[in-house]
């Protein structure tokens, strides 16, 4: 960041500050999905086993149940091909790459492929692109330790920019900071078996958010799972996991 823009930023901070404390108490408090965190969406051959690991998305806030949020609804688009696909999410609303890391790899079950979901508490926490890219690179190791050497899906930061509820300045502020971390985020695919799957800006139309006007509704959680689901069966097919029934 130039020193001008560090200046902007410093004397905006009041500004920004206020703000976030106005659109903390003004959105409408949303839960996590309710229901099972694993499911079997049923097809032939032996389940492709799939577990998608993250923040608020992956615990389902702004769905009512795991099956229309991201987790179910990336299952049922894996499955379209006839295969059957037994899901885990394994999610937690406000948690960050290295709580990802810390605290969430741990609880992931046997899996043929991981989506990972993080990004925008990073993001609202103002980590740098450094830091991000450090902590998300911690979650795939620490997957590949627990997991054996699976393909892994990161999926794109959101641009926050495009989220209604967000005031300018602060949404100009975060949108910039997101950018940043995406472009961490991007870096990783150059792992071995990882696969970066870029947030499409045409995935966030209003129509697309839950009535926080923050986190996606069941519409929107739909877009995002078909994009991704079109990134995970490339990377399976690339590793050579059967995908089709």
């Amino acid at each position: 960041m130039s020193a001008v823009r560090t200046l902007a930023t410093i004397s905006l901070a009041p500004v920004l500050v206020a703000q976030a404390v106005r659109v903390r108490r003004s959105t409408p408090r949303l839960p996590g999905a309710v229901g099972p965190v694993r499911g079997l969406v049923r097809g032939s051959g032996a389940p492709l086993r799939l577990a998608v690991v993250g923040e608020s998305t992956v615990d389902g806030v702004g769905a009512g149940s795991h099956e229309e949020a991201l987790t179910g609804q990336l299952a049922r688009v894996l499955a379209g091909s006839g295969r059957a696909v037994a899901w885990q999410a394994v999610g937690r609303t406000g948690a960050n790459a290295r709580v990802a890391r810390d605290e969430l790899v741990p609880l992931v079950r046997p899996a043929d492929v991981v989506v990972v979901a993080l990004g925008v508490n990073d993001t609202i926490e103002l980590h740098s692109a450094a830091r991000y890219r450090r902590d998300l690179l911690g979650v795939v190791v620490a997957l590949r330790r627990r997991l054996g050497a699976i393909p892994i899906v990161l999926a794109g930061v959101p641009p926050m920019g495009s989220f209604p509820a967000l005031p300018v300045p602060l949404r100009n502020v975060l949108a910039k900071r997101s950018g940043a971390l995406d472009a961490a985020a991007a870096e990783l695919a150059a792992l071995p078996a990882v696969e970066y799957a870029p947030m499409l800006s045409d995935l966030l139309d209003p129509t697309a958010f839950a009535d926080d006007r923050f986190h996606p509704g069941p519409a929107g959680y739909r877009r995002w799972a078909e994009h991704l689901g079109e990134v995970t069966v490339r990377v399976l097919e690339v590793t050579g996991w059967a995908v089709r029934g």
